[in-house]
C-alpha cells in the first residue's frame, strides 16, 4: 500500500533511523541550513526542528539522498525504473475525500492570515528572503482546466503576500502567462507536507495536457483523495499538512530573488508578480517542511533524478530499445550532463541517440553514451569509457544553438551548445577483452567485513 500521507512516510524513517529530532533551539535564518548541509554531506539522516521560533515543527532533508527516495518508492536501484515508469503508464485518477478533510481542521482569512508565524527558512546568505521550497503549486490551465501541480520557489515578502517565480517554459508559468494575456485571475495553491509519491509525480516529465492527478495516482497505485478548496475552485490533496491559497497579482510585481538556485548559483533579482494568499488551512498539528536547495548535491537534486531518469527513459527506449539505463547526473544539476547505456544495433545509432536526448526537454550541454558493461553511475567507470573507447575527432561532436537550461548562468543569450560523445566501441570493429577478475563480486571474503 502507498504512504496515506506524509506522517506515514515519516513514522518509516524514524523506524529506518532516518529521521532525527533536533530539540535544541534552531534559527531559521541559516542555521537550519546549515544543519541540512552537514547532514547530507556525511549521507545523514532527515531532520525534525522542534524548536524554531514557531508553534510547528519543520521537517527537512526528508529526500536528502537517494536511499530515502527509495524507501519512498519502496523500491531499489535494480527495480526504480521498471516501477516509476508501470506508474507512467497505469495512471489513476483522483476521487474526492468524504467529510471533512484533515487539511481543513483549521481555517484561517482575512487577518488572520500571518505567513510570518509559518517556520520559512532562509537558506543561503544573498537570498531575497525566506523562500518556501518545498511547495508543490495546484493550478489550472485557464483555457483548458486540466490541473497541473510542480513544485515552486515562493520568496515571503510580508504577512500576506509571495513573491512568485516559475521558469517560462513550465506548465505553472504557461498558466500566468496565459491568464496574465487574457486578463483572467489565476487562482492556486501551495500544498506542504505529502504522501512521497505525490511530491514526487511532480517532477515527472510528460505533455502539458496531461492531468497529474492521474499520474500522481499511478505513482501510488491508489487514487489521491481530494477536497475542494475554500476560495476557489481548485481541489487540493486532502492529506496535507498545510494549504495556502492565493491568487496572483500580476499588476503588483515586486523585487524577487536571489536565490540559491539548482545550478548551484544565486538567480538575481529580479521584479515579478506576487501571490496575495486568500486563505491558510492546516492540519491541527500541522507539519511544516522545508528542503534546501543550491550547489548540487541538494535535496531538490534527488526529488529530481528518479523521476527525470525514468520518464527520459521511457521516451528514448520507444525509439531506441537497446538502451538499458540512464543517468541524469546531480551533479549537473539533474539537468545538463546525462550518460545513457545501450547496445547499438548498427553503425551510428549511439549519435541518433545522442541527438534525441538533446532534443528532450531536459536540454542537456552533456550526453554521453556508453556500452551497458559500464554502470551509468559510477563517473569512474563512464570517464574509463570516454578515455579508452573515443576517437575525439571521430566521436565527438558539438550541435550549436540549443536550448539552454532554465536558469543557466552561463548561457549565449538564451540558447547554448551541446556536446554528444559516442563512448561506445566501434560497431563491427575488433576490439581488446576487457581484462577484469571474475566472479569477484560474489566472492566469499567474510574478513573484510568489520563484523557484520
Amino acid at each position: 500500500m502507498p504512504y496515506k500521507d506524509l506522517r506515514a512516510f515519516l513514522s518509516t524513517l524514524r523506524q529506518s533511523s532516518e529521521l532525527v529530532d533536533i530539540t535544541r533551539p534552531i534559527a531559521l535564518r541559516y542555521d537550519v541550513a546549515k544543519a541540512l548541509a552537514k547532514s547530507s554531506a556525511v549521507e545523514g539522516p532527515a531532520l525534525m526542528f522542534k524548536q524554531n521560533g514557531t508553534e510547528f515543527p519543520l521537517v527537512a532533508g526528508l529526500y536528502g539522498n537517494r536511499r530515502r527516495a527509495l524507501i519512498a518508492f519502496e523500491s531499489t536501484e535494480k527495480t526504480i525504473h521498471e516501477r516509476v515508469t508501470k506508474g507512467i503508464e497505469n495512471p489513476i485518477g483522483p476521487v474526492d475525500f468524504a467529510g471533512p478533510a484533515p487539511c481543513q481542521e483549521v481555517v484561517l482569512t482575512g487577518d488572520d492570515v500571518d505567513l510570518t508565524k509559518l517556520p520559512v527558512p532562509t537558506y543561503s546568505p544573498l537570498d531575497g528572503g525566506p523562500y518556501i521550497t518545498a511547495g508543490i503549486v495546484v493550478s489550472e490551465d485557464p483555457d483548458t482546466g486540466v490541473p497541473d501541480i510542480g513544485n515552486y520557489r515562493f520568496q515571503l515578502h510580508d504577512s500576506r503576500v509571495l513573491g512568485v517565480f516559475s521558469a517560462p517554459n513550465h506548465r505553472f508559468g504557461k498558466n500566468m502567462a496565459k491568464a496574465i494575456e487574457r486578463k483572467v485571475s489565476l487562482h492556486g495553491a501551495i500544498v506542504i507536507g505529502i504522501d512521497p509519491m505525490t511530491a514526487f509525480s511532480c517532477q515527472v516529465q510528460c505533455a502539458d495536457s496531461a492531468n497529474d492527478w492521474f499520474v500522481a495516482g499511478g505513482l501510488r497505485g491508489a487514487p489521491v483523495e481530494l477536497t475542494n478548496a475554500l476560495t476557489s475552485t481548485l481541489k487540493v490533496p486532502a492529506h496535507a499538512e498545510f494549504i495556502i491559497e492565493f491568487v496572483v497579482d500580476a499588476n503588483d510585481q515586486r523585487q524577487e530573488g536571489p536565490l540559491g538556485e539548482y545550478t548551484g548559483y544565486y538567480t538575481p533579482a529580479s521584479p515579478k508578480p506576487t501571490a496575495k494568499v486568500t486563505a491558510i488551512t492546516h492540519r491541527r498539528d500541522a507539519i511544516f517542511q522545508g528542503l534546501l536547495t543550491g550547489k548540487p548535491i541538494t535535496e531538490n537534486h534527488v526529488l529530481k533524478q528518479i523521476p527525470f531518469e525514468a520518464s527520459i527513459l521511457r521516451q528514448l527506449q520507444a525509439q531506441f530499445p537497446t538502451i538499458s539505463d540512464i543517468s541524469i547526473t546531480s551533479s549537473g544539476g539533474v539537468q545538463v550532463y546525462v550518460v545513457i547505456a545501450m547496445a547499438p544495433r548498427y553503425a551510428g545509432e549511439a549519435r541518433q541517440a545522442i541527438l534525441a536526448a538533446m532534443a528532450s526537454n531536459l536540454h542537456p550541454k552533456w550526453v554521453v553514451v556508453v556500452e551497458p558493461d559500464i554502470d551509468v553511475r559510477k563517473s569512474s567507470e563512464v570517464e574509463w569509457a570516454m578515455s579508452f573507447r573515443v576517437k575525439p575527432r571521430e566521436d565527438v561532436f558539438v550541435v550549436d544553438h540549443t536550448a539552454a537550461a532554465p536558469l543557466d548562468p552561463y548561457t549565449d543569450g538564451g540558447y547554448s551548445s551541446s556536446v554528444g560523445i559516442d563512448a561506445t566501441r566501434p560497431f563491427g570493429v575488433a576490439f581488446p577483452e576487457v581484462s577484469d577478475v571474475p566472479d569477484w563480486r560474489t566472492f566469499d571474503l567474510p574478513e573484510i567485513n568489520r563484523g557484520k
